[in-house]
């Protein structure tokens, strides 16, 4: 089972699992957090190889990845 975690409040929206994501399953919410950013979310259930590089790419450490 594939899960992809992601903490919105530690998010800051700087769109880099969105670029690294070769599966395009991340893109940024309409809403935002409790600090104002623009959140990264999850979109791709079934595109989603568990590869990642989301998680690697994000600076904040706000993505979780279980295969």
């Amino acid at each position: 089972m594939k899960k992809i975690n992601i903490f919105e409040d530690r998010c800051k929206g700087c769109r880099l699992c969105v670029y690294f994501c070769p599966q395009n399953c991340l893109k940024l919410s309409e809403k935002v957090n409790k600090f104002g950013f623009k959140y990264a979310v999850f979109s791709g259930d079934d595109k989603c190889k568990s590869c990642g590089f989301c998680f690697l790419a994000c600076p904040d450490v706000a993505i979780e990845v279980y295969k």
